[in-house]
């Protein structure tokens, strides 16, 4: 090649490549668009639903029961409105940005007020950003919901790979240590210089490995369900053993809640762990896929299924349940998301090393209830620790005022 042309082909090598990293990391407005023939075939299959026969016990210790599914697909194909949950997103600044290759949705609400702390939220399995749709205003701009100035957030909530709008990883290694990098990523790209951090479920994983890896700027953590067992007492519940000795009678509690959770209501995780691709189902059939997710744990289904008896505990509704199981329906992630506790290789409860300061509340029907020895333990630098009447494994959306007021608290000695 002529010396010239050879030079103005690497100019020009060298300006695609800007260009592609220039698009790589540009942060992308986004607005939800479901076909109305999405929503069509979706009423279609619920008229369509062969349903099983009735269980055989009173209570639901044999599952999700049919008189729940079969009120749950009544409101769901003839009186749900999913335009209604569209348009409550597309009133919140919603963004997309690709992060280590992989698009990341994510929804960025500015508070109004000076000195605003710049705060990362993240949602669980079976949720969604939907969970903390009803926490945005109060935490953005307390003043508008009587409270003061001085505690106001920007908040920023993503959706995690293989969830709702962000995309699906089609390789492995998308796990939640990778995860909270790029959540670090995504708030420095946002211009973050200082900002925390918080979570439940994932988002309480994700959260405390956040802690862990301590990135540039991370002020601190606030955690709904810490990462705070002992290493023997861990390895007693995975084994199947007896509780060890001298537990107090806080710890003991904890240990009889997480004992029932690991004996009888993680079969999900189980599954999802070891053969996430099985789950066809999920993707083929919207009834499959609610009651995949709504039964997670007994005290959140106890919840649910009263709700769809007419009788919602806090802001757990019928319309708020599903429109977190439409979403992941019209966009297909039932079983994406699923991938993510096949990456997982580590304990949900365990301590994950966090040093930087580290937060937690307490909700009573969580799946245990962490008592403060333990977290005292777990966490080096706690800084703030409360126990609270009300709520259930979804903190921020069964009990958003209650879940914001706890946020509020935990970091107000990080401003």
């Amino acid at each position: 090649m002529h010396p010239v042309r050879a030079a103005a082909h690497q100019v020009d090598q060298s300006a695609e490549r800007k260009r592609s990293m220039s698009r790589a990391t540009e942060v992308r407005p986004f607005r939800v668009d479901v076909p109305e023939e999405e929503l069509v075939d979706l009423r279609r299959r619920l008229s369509a639903t062969r349903w099983p026969q009735r269980e055989t016990v009173v209570d639901a210790s044999q599952g999700v029961q049919l008189a729940t599914m079969q009120e749950l697909v009544r409101y769901w194909a003839g009186d749900y409105d999913f335009r209604r949950l569209e348009a409550r997103f597309d009133a919140l600044p919603q963004f997309m940005t690709e992060i280590d290759g992989l698009d990341i949705h994510f929804i960025h609400v500015k508070s109004p007020h000076e000195n605003a702390l710049p705060l990362i939220i993240t949602h669980g399995w079976p949720g969604s950003v939907i969970e903390m749709l009803n926490v945005v205003g109060p935490l953005t701009d307390p003043t508008a919901h009587g409270d003061d100035a001085e505690d106001a957030f920007d908040v920023v909530v993503p959706s995690m790979p293989g969830y709702g709008f962000s995309g699906e990883p089609t390789a492995t290694g998308w796990g939640p240590e990778r995860i909270a990098r790029a959540w670090a990523e995504l708030m420095k790209r946002l211009g973050y210089t200082r900002y925390l951090a918080q979570g439940g479920d994932w988002g309480a994983l994700i959260t405390d490995l956040m802690g862990a890896q301590a990135p540039p700027g991370l002020l601190g953590i606030h955690s709904n369900m810490p990462g705070a067992l002992p290493p023997d007492v861990s390895k007693a519940l995975v084994s199947g053993g007896p509780a060890p000795v001298g537990l107090s009678a806080e710890e003991n509690r904890a240990w009889e809640q997480l004992s029932f959770f690991f004996a009888k209501g993680i079969g999900y995780a189980t599954e999802m762990g070891l053969h996430p691709q099985t789950l066809y189902g999920l993707a083929d059939s919207p009834v499959a896929l609610a009651a995949w997710m709504i039964d997670h744990d007994a005290l959140s289904y106890e919840d649910i299924a009263r709700a769809f008896e007419g009788d919602p505990v806090g802001n757990l509704t019928r319309d708020e349940i599903l429109d977190n199981i439409t979403l992941m329906w019209v966009t297909n992630t039932g079983v994406s998301s699923g991938r993510l506790y096949w990456e997982n290789k580590l304990g949900f409860f365990d301590v994950k090393g966090v040093t930087i300061p580290a937060a937690v509340s307490v909700f009573p029907r969580e799946l245990y209830q962490a008592p403060r020895s333990w977290a005292e333990q777990a966490y080096s630098n706690l800084i703030y620790f409360n126990e609270v009447d009300q709520g259930n494994h979804f903190a921020a959306w069964q009990e958003p005022e209650l879940y914001t007021t706890e946020v509020r608290a935990a970091f107000r000695s990080l401003r």
